[in-house]
């Protein structure tokens, strides 16, 4: 079940009864018992083991075999963000709570447990504000982020990233940073974060599936982290940033189509449940939990929505439209608080509700 905003990117949900699944974290934890050079505990509970950059669990992969590091990429994204003053009203998120309490040395990581179909792009970008959905139950996710896809649509490649709340996988109902790929349509290949091989992590700052604070609330200043997605053409590597700091890549060679381009964009939330589409219907939220009609400091959004091509401009997508499969449980809107504004694409709901019963 998806519901979409759709322009030259297509912006929208992705809720799901059957993708992507639970993992069975027990054998997952156990393949990726990577020797510790040093252990952060934080303040907030995360356990932080630092470990050596080249025996991270994605030199498993056999496309890896003889990968070579490529430590920072060769070109950037850029930027091109409204000049309109917020007032203080929003506040980027740059760190995570654990870094309060040591950084990782140099040369290890950090290891914590809008469609335009035809186009090439090489680049999304947007600022994810950062709620923590309430009633996620505990073998549901539901998650804010962007998708970059390619392919053919049964077996179509993905790369995502954003936060999400996935108590089947962290054991807890706190907003994380999270990343996933897949080259087959979630059918046999990817995984969320390092759970398997494939993404390779190059930061020392941040922790992919460490939790993200502040998070938003209706009666205080909302908080977001930019996320960024793009492909270095020098080397074939997508590359990640948050909050500013590169993340880490996914290789090429991981890649049929992607390794050159993507024929799609995508930005919104998701839920996954095998309780979607029927009856009675998950209590899973998706966003802030309320619906996009309440707009600012309500509803999550994503706000400074950017593509980029081959020309290599950084765009705002062009012909805005919205398209929601299942509305009565969650909803979309693209709202301009004036003319001259930037837009914000407003999205969420309660899930299971007196009109999705």
């Amino acid at each position: 079940m998806r519901l979409f905003l759709i322009f030259a990117i297509l912006c929208g949900f992705y809720n799901e009864a059957y993708g992507k699944g639970s993992l069975d974290i027990d054998m997952k934890l156990k393949s990726l018992n990577k020797p510790s050079l040093k252990t952060i505990k934080s303040e907030d509970g995360d356990i932080i083991d630092c470990i050596d950059i080249y025996k991270q669990h994605a030199f498993d992969h056999p496309a890896l075999r003889n990968h070579k590091i490529q430590m920072k990429p060769s070109v950037d994204f850029g930027t091109k963000k409204t000049t309109i003053p917020n007032n203080g009203s929003s506040e980027q998120i740059t760190s995570q709570i654990w870094s309060k309490s040591g950084n990782c040395p140099k040369g290890t990581i950090p290891e914590a447990v809008l469609m335009a179909l035809g186009y090439n792009f090489i680049g999304a970008q947007s600022d994810i504000n950062v709620w923590n959905p309430p009633r996620v139950q505990a073998s549901d996710y539901s998650s804010a982020q962007i998708w970059l896809l390619g392919g053919l649509s049964d077996t179509f490649e993905s790369i995502e990233a954003g936060w999400a709340v996935n108590p089947s996988v962290f054991g807890d109902s706190r907003t994380r940073l999270f990343t996933y790929w897949t080259k087959d349509g979630y059918s046999k290949t990817g995984c969320v974060n390092l759970l398997c091989a494939g993404f390779v992590q190059t930061t020392t700052k941040f922790a992919l599936g460490a939790a993200i604070e502040p998070v938003s609330t209706t009666s205080q200043k909302q908080h977001f982290i930019t996320v960024s997605m793009f492909l270095d053409t020098n080397s074939g590597n997508w590359w990640l940033t948050c909050a500013n700091n590169v993340i880490g890549y996914w290789p090429g060679t991981l890649f049929a189509y992607l390794k050159h381009s993507a024929t799609a964009v995508q930005c919104g939330g998701e839920v996954h449940s095998p309780n979607v589409g029927k009856k009675p219907h998950t209590r899973t939220s998706m966003g802030s939990g309320q619906w996009a009609s309440y707009l600012w400091a309500q509803a999550c959004y994503h706000s400074n929505i950017r593509i980029k091509d081959y020309s290599l401009q950084i765009k705002y997508p062009k012909y805005l439209s919205e398209y929601a499969d299942e509305y009565e449980c969650y909803s979309t809107k693209l709202h301009r608080k004036t003319y001259m504004s930037e837009p914000y694409f407003y999205f969420g709901g309660p899930g299971q509700n007196s009109r999705c019963p």
